[in-house]
């Protein structure tokens, strides 16, 4: 199954993306994220967390039309975004898309990216996603699916990565390490296609950018 999750981000326009959220087997808004969807008359199928960044009026429209309310304590340990991901497993989700998880509070922003190394996601394929990039985990192996000359930066997260190796950037790895401080794994570039990566150990962030080479 499917799952798209909206986060908060104050800057997020759900509308270039009405026709993939209108089309999610499970759609689910982190609290203030339903503000988006709101603004686009679009009802999520499950609203969750504290909900004190949920503007009212959306709480209630929402609430009306069927929309499951899951509401938690604000002294939680977890951010809106952690609930939603485990939600979404727990439903069964093999693949899940998050829109607006970045922009607004770095802090916030931080803390979306290190949400992907959740143990809980390592079955799912789950991407931060945006109009003209994405990012997603590599644990081991992933394909890298988009046009030559798009930019691709790999960037080990929660520690070095070893083993790295690349097929079709520019730039190649062969069983490379690639360390958490040092920006060796910036702005290679897809050269053909199908290109790949694959790691023996560590996580890699791939931050993926729509350019074809622009």
């Amino acid at each position: 199954m499917h799952a798209l999750i909206i986060a908060n981000s104050p800057t997020f326009d759900a509308a270039p993306f009405a026709a993939m959220l209108r089309s999610a087997a499970l759609l689910i808004a982190a609290d203030g994220g339903g503000n988006a969807l709101h603004a686009i008359a679009i009802v999520p199928h499950i609203a969750i967390g504290d909900l004190d960044s949920l503007a009212p009026e959306a709480l209630r429209s929402f609430a009306a039309a069927g929309c499951e309310i899951v509401r938690h304590r604000p002294d939680k340990d977890e951010t809106d975004l952690e609930l939603a991901l485990l939600l979404a497993v727990a439903r069964g989700a093999q693949q899940i898309d998050v829109l607006g998880a970045l922009g607004g509070r770095w802090d916030q922003g931080l803390s979306n990216v290190a949400l992907l190394a959740l143990p809980q996601l390592a079955g799912c394929r789950v991407r931060l996603l945006d109009e003209d990039q994405e990012a997603y985990l590599i644990r081991d192996y992933s394909e890298i699916s988009g046009a030559v000359g798009d930019t691709v930066s790999l960037l080990p997260l929660g520690g070095a990565a070893h083993g790295i190796t690349t097929v079709g950037l520019q730039y190649p790895l062969n069983d490379a390490t690639l360390h958490f401080e040092r920006s060796r794994g910036v702005s290679n570039i897809i050269t053909t296609q199908p290109a790949s990566v694959s790691l023996r150990s560590g996580m890699v962030l791939v931050v993926h950018l729509f350019d074809a080479g622009a």
